[in-house]
């Protein structure tokens, strides 16, 4: 890898892809300066268009004429389809077949061939491999490839044009293609500059390989953001993480559904789980950022439909405005009434009642009611659970 690689993929890239805005986000850590690198704003909604289409561009006649094929998640399948559509050569992509439907459906728009494959992002890889030996097309590694990586790293160069005293950066991983660019332009031309890498604590990979100093492969991946679900990074990122990356950090699921929503209310930004990641790390302090110009890559916005408004449930159950009171009261006229007020009193709202009678331990007279309640935060769900309780009532859950 070389920074003038880097420049001639920005070169190459200046019609095809979007420079992205660097937005700043005063609320999502107000102890630090956090700005926002909206790469979920990209053509096809994500970073990797860059790095693909670099990657194509540089195909000899020969190449071109033999197709192209590639594995992805999701985002590096739009971005190889894309790129292969605008340089008139054929896509065959192998994608998970727990991808959404979103991803999936457009990467067949952009005139792709998709092949699902049963399983993780590793089995559609090992695919994409067995039909690239049987029909000879080049393979368009998703984040394994010097050219691949030099077009991600033209973020990099984006963002100290932008903001040149930039302190920190968080940089999404999965395979490490993303944070390998990154990291490499931004040590090169600001060396002074933190860059921390952020997987999701069911999918750390690299966290691990950096760890005990060797590649590791995880037997098993487990986190809705699919976009960083990998098993193994590769040997090529692997190698440029240890030596430029300063630190690597995980994210629950939880802390990662709770940026989603911070980005949508604060920001009005959709993020999918796998670019929301960078916003989590930064949110709950993985890395000391206290007082400093941080730099959040918000890597992607393809997230589908149907997982996000159950990423905005998780997100308000764990900053406490949403949850549920399981209270042990007697079966009498009134008694919801009396719980009820105590709520609204307390201004609280209530979103769901659920009357159990049938306790095969509770007393005869006895019964159990299950409240879904809407609250400002954690303290305020504490506040209106304290008074029910003084008010005589004992909560079980």
């Amino acid at each position: 890898m070389t920074l003038d690689k880097i420049y001639q993929a920005a070169f190459t890239l200046k019609d095809a892809a979007r420079k992205t805005d660097l937005i700043k986000a005063p609320l999502i850590n107000p102890e630090s300066d956090v700005y926002l690198k909206a790469e979920n704003l990209q053509v096809t909604g994500s970073f990797k268009l860059r790095g693909a289409y670099n990657k194509i561009s540089r195909l000899t006649p020969e190449e071109r004429e033999r197709g192209v094929i590639a594995c992805s998640a999701g985002n590096h399948a739009q971005g190889v389809a894309l790129a292969a559509a605008k340089n008139g050569i054929r896509a065959l992509i192998c994608i998970p077949d727990g991808a959404p439907i979103s991803k999936v459906e457009a990467t067949r728009s952009y005139g792709a061939e998709v092949r699902l494959v049963p399983g993780v992002y590793d089995d559609a890889y090992r695919e994409a491999c067995r039909l690239q030996k049987e029909s000879g097309a080049v393979f368009i590694h998703p984040f394994d490839d010097e050219d691949v990586i030099a077009g991600q790293g033209t973020i990099g160069l984006e963002i100290l044009e932008q903001l040149p005293d930039a302190d920190a950066v968080f940089v999404p991983v999965g395979g490490g293609g993303l944070i390998s660019g990154v990291a490499y332009a931004i040590k090169a031309l600001r060396p002074e500059c933190k860059v921390y890498g952020v997987q999701a604590a069911g999918a750390p990979s690299m966290v691990r390989s950096l760890r005990d100093k060797k590649i590791e492969t995880l037997s098993g991946v487990n986190t809705f953001a699919d976009g960083i679900a990998v098993k193994c990074p590769g040997k090529l990122t692997y190698d440029l993480c240890s030596k430029y990356v300063d630190k690597m950090v995980t994210v629950t699921d939880d802390e990662i559904a709770t940026a989603i929503l911070a980005l949508i209310e604060q920001h009005k930004m959709i993020a999918e789980g796998a670019g929301a990641v960078s916003v989590a790390a930064a949110m709950f302090n993985k890395a000391d950022i206290k007082g400093k110009k941080t730099v959040c890559l918000v890597s992607g916005g393809n997230i589908d439909v149907t997982i996000l408004s159950r990423v905005i449930n998780r997100g308000l159950i764990k900053e406490g405005r949403q949850g549920r009171l399981t209270i042990e009261l007697i079966d009498r006229p009134g008694e919801l009434r009396e719980v009820s007020s105590i709520i609204a009193k307390l201004g609280g709202n209530v979103i769901s009642v659920r009357h159990d009678r049938s306790g095969e331990e509770s007393d005869i007279t006895a019964c159990t009611l299950s409240i879904g309640v809407e609250t400002r935060n954690r303290a305020h769900l504490n506040e209106i659970r304290d008074a029910i309780i003084k008010a005589g009532y004992r909560i079980v859950a």
